[in-house]
């Protein structure tokens, strides 16, 4: 009967410090990254807003070719969407909120597998030099998990390489030209 009780606490110290400690960890999350590109604004928007080319660039899509995904709606209009399924990827969907044409993507980016999140990820594009400046973000809001898991490892070094890696890929296919 003691171990039970002993137990018992053990249970009820960790249970508050988990949802105590979640009350002091960030709410929020913040990644951006950013490349300047050697092309016309129209080629990289397109590139963006157009899911059936975001798709030759995107950097989980090299990660796991394999990967099923579709493709559907109005092409760079709001409800463009962009859905796939992986095993080293996951599940979810982008689905286009808003397009400025030449300027802003901003996509609802929503897991469904192996977590369930929600996010904003956003793509500006601004003349800098004779190029454009792309900058990519993504942020959400952490859950309590989310929470605990940025205490560990942030969002910015579980997601930043592969920004860094797309915004490469983007640039490499916007500067062919196509």
């Amino acid at each position: 009967m003691k171990f039970l009780k002993v137990l018992l606490w053990i249970i009820v110290i960790l249970a508050i410090i988990i949802v105590g400690g979640g009350l002091f960890l960030p709410k929020s999350y913040s990644v951006t990254r950013s490349t300047v590109i050697n092309a016309p604004d129209s080629v990289v928007y397109k590139n963006i807003a157009d899911f059936n080319e975001f798709y030759k660039w995107n950097p989980w899509a090299k990660m796991e070719p394999t990967a099923k995904s579709k493709v559907s709606g109005p092409v760079a209009q709001p409800g463009h969407l962009y859905e796939w399924e992986g095993k080293e990827t996951g599940q979810g969907y982008m689905k286009i909120i808003t397009a400025k044409p030449n300027t802003q993507v901003d996509i609802e980016l929503k897991f469904i597998k192996p977590f369930e999140s929600l996010a904003d990820t956003k793509f500006d594009i601004q003349p800098e030099g004779s190029g454009q400046k792309v900058s990519w973000t993504m942020s959400g809001d952490n859950n309590l998990m989310g929470k605990w898991m940025c205490v560990f490892m942030s969002m910015d070094k579980m997601i930043g390489k592969d920004f860094e890696d797309g915004l490469k890929f983007l640039k490499e296919k916007s500067e062919k030209g196509n």
